[in-house]
């Protein structure tokens, strides 16, 4: 039964002033009440409540919300002036009703033409937004005699008056604007979640309309649930022949945040009990790190960093509003075949919110954000990678293939969280609260373990630095390990599943990384007291000028403590958490953190620019350079330069070479003539 337009406004009035709460309020008719006192021009209104005051009356508004909500937003409005007359007027003409709480959340691509002009929900993430721009709600026309004529509008097309209201003018009419009544207007785009997305396809996306006070409300990154009305757009062709063809928008009607809760993950209060008994076994670390990856063979530390990475440790505000960073960012860099792209493949899989890209096909924009200019002329601010990866994981493939303007960008968001844009009049900052896990392969195809670790790949300094922990990953011949990789593999072959079935079975792993992200450990006394032992035994054994450990690695350290504290559900992290933290940077500055030159730790010095060894060796270069080159600092062939470098006892042939080489890289010498160089 579909009701008529008195009988729809009868009970919409009855509805507002009548409906009670389960705890006996009048919930509506006290938002009517504040309404004056908040200065606000809208009331929301719960479907869930207008189903249990009235099914038939909800079945309505969902098949003809256009007429439905008109007649409530006018029994709303007469509800306001026995309230507050003079309010009531003000607002009168561009108050609205905003619906929430529909029992269904539609899926994007699951919109067809049945739905244009029904009431639906939707959930998404928000990838562009537009500027806000105020949009004509009731235009004020003047005819020439001076006469004024309000046209109410609908819609971004102008309408204007067939006549004068007074004179009966039909025509040179203008449009006052000082008369006239304006409201906020903006326009959102949203795609399907990552994780609702069927496998091989190109993600959907839907353009919508909002006006009022909830614009601004979002922004790209954002997971947000939408009601509204589908209403299909017609398309003009540059002839301005209006087509057959129609293009479906959503006119918004109101935008809540969308929860961890309704996202896809469900924990039910079953799943709970058994992720509880779970975190008890004494085995747990263990089964947790043969379970992830279980396709792949080996690599335990590496799948342990990437589990601690997957729930990451509780981020912390300081009073000031200082962040300081929860996530924990990941390098994998090794030889080809080594399975990297695998583990990659499989994080973005396990992890709710998680992205994966390739550094061959992304750029600066593709990655953070861009401010994109419509057809129309309507500046759009769109989300790149990190951004949609937001409280997630980005995954980025072949990282050392980017060009290096692109990778520059991801600066600010390993450290900060954040990307800053400032393009086309837009200016803001959006959230990109991500764990970055990358993987890169060694410039000349293997890793070669005669050079430190910058040298190996094409990577800045500055971005190698923001890596909590690196892995070197090698492929070295070794029978027995040999033997049973091939064994893995092909035993995955013969019978088409894991060569050993994990602990934990994938779907419940999920859970159980989602629900212990739940859990806020603090640092104990024992664990602070190991860390502390550790960062100060480190630091005392550097020497000639070397830094074994900086205090980037100090906060590592805590966040990976912290992270397995999560893992295993604690509320405090322990010794025991701290030890395995120690191991895994230990291991890392066992690779990484290892001059191979001098044979000594000097992290600070690989990091965080050049180790001591090249520092010397380019300060005693520079040396020699002024000392040939004269006062007049006359050219000087490169076997001179050679000669008189490996006379100071500090440089091989090839050591001699290399400085040369780097100093022209650096550009601190130049090439005057063939063979013959000058400082610069």
């Amino acid at each position: 039964m579909v009701y008529t337009e008195s009988k729809l406004y009868d009970q919409f009035e009855f509805f507002l002033k009548s409906y009670r709460s389960q705890d006996g309020r009048l919930i509506y008719r006290e938002q009517i009440s504040r309404l004056a006192s908040e200065q606000k021009r809208s009331i929301v209104i719960n479907y869930q409540d207008i189903i249990k005051f009235d099914p038939e009356l909800a079945v309505s508004l969902a098949e003809a919300p256009g007429p439905a909500i008109e007649e409530c937003t006018k029994a709303a409005v007469e509800a306001i002036k026995i309230e507050n007359f003079d309010y009531a007027q003000s607002i009168e003409r561009e108050f609205k009703v905003r619906i929430r709480g529909l029992p269904e959340r539609l899926n994007l691509r699951n919109i067809t033409s049945k739905h244009i002009d029904k009431l639906i929900s939707l959930g998404g993430m928000v990838v562009r937004t537009s500027e806000i721009m105020p949009l004509l709600k009731v235009a004020a026309f003047v005819c020439p005699s001076g006469h004024v004529t309000h046209v109410i509008q609908k819609g971004t097309s102008l309408k204007q008056p067939s006549k004068c209201s007074q004179c009966n003018e039909t025509r040179n009419f203008d449009l006052d604007r000082t008369k006239s009544i304006f409201t906020d207007f903006q326009v959102l785009r949203i795609q399907e979640l990552p994780e609702e997305l069927p496998p091989g396809q190109l993600p959907q996306y839907i353009d919508i309309d909002i006006d009022g006070d909830v614009v601004n409300v979002a922004r790209p990154g954002d997971r947000i649930i939408v009601t509204g009305i589908i209403r299909a757009e017609g398309e003009k062709n540059k002839k301005m022949i209006q087509s057959s063809l129609f293009k479906i928008k959503l006119e918004g009607l109101y935008i809540e945040e969308l929860s961890r809760s309704n996202e896809r993950i469900e924990i039910t209060l079953e799943d709970e009990e058994k992720i509880k008994e779970l975190a008890k076994t004494p085995d747990i670390y263990g089964n947790l790190i043969f379970s992830l990856a279980p396709g792949i063979y080996g690599h335990n530390e590496i799948k342990e960093a990437l589990l601690l990475m997957s729930v990451g440790s509780p981020q912390v505000f300081l009073p000031d509003g200082q962040a300081l960073r929860g996530d924990i960012n990941v390098l994998l860099v090794g030889d080809p075949g080594t399975a990297k792209s695998e583990l990659l493949k499989y994080v973005s899989r396990l992890a709710p919110r998680a992205l994966y890209t390739s550094g061959r096909g992304s750029t600066a924009a593709g990655l953070t954000a861009a401010v994109v200019k419509e057809a129309n002329g309507m500046m759009m601010l769109e989300a790149g990678a990190v951004v949609l990866a937001d409280q997630g994981i980005a995954c980025i493939d072949e990282f050392d293939k980017m060009k290096p303007e692109d990778r520059s960008v991801l600066h600010e968001v390993m450290e900060q969280q954040t990307v800053s844009v400032a393009k086309g009049g837009i200016v803001a900052t959006l959230n990109a609260r991500t764990s970055i896990v990358a993987a890169a392969n060694p410039l000349l195809g293997k890793y070669d373990t005669y050079k430190n670790l910058y040298e190996n790949i094409n990577l800045p300094v500055p971005l190698l630095n923001r890596f909590d922990l690196i892995f070197i990953i090698r492929d070295l011949p070794n029978r027995e390990a040999d033997e049973k990789l091939a064994e893995h593999i092909l035993e995955i072959r013969k019978k088409s599943d894991y060569a050993y079935q994990p602990p934990i079975e994938f779907n419940l792993l999920r859970k159980y990384l989602e629900y212990v992200k739940r859990a806020n450990p603090k640092l104990s006394e024992e664990a602070s007291d190991k860390i502390k032992a550790f960062y100060l035994e480190m630091r005392g054994s550097s020497q000639e000028g070397t830094i074994a450990i900086t205090a980037r690695q100090l906060e590592t350290l805590v966040r990976l403590t912290l992270a397995r504290a999560r893992l295993l559900l604690k509320e405090n992290a322990d010794a025991e958490d701290a030890t395995r933290a120690l191991e895994l940077v230990k291991s890392m500055l066992e690779t990484v953190g290892v001059d191979v030159r001098t044979r000594k730790f000097d992290i600070g010095g690989i990091l965080q620019g050049k180790p001591a060894s090249e520092r010397s060796q380019l300060q005693i270069a520079l040396e020699t350079f002024a000392k040939l080159c004269g006062p007049k600092n006359e050219p000087v062939e490169e076997k001179t330069i050679i000669d008189e470098l490996i006379k100071t006892g500090k440089f091989t042939n090839e050591d001699a070479v290399r400085i040369i080489t780097i100093m022209l890289r650096n550009g601190q010498i130049y090439e005057k003539a063939w063979g013959k160089y000058s400082l610069v």
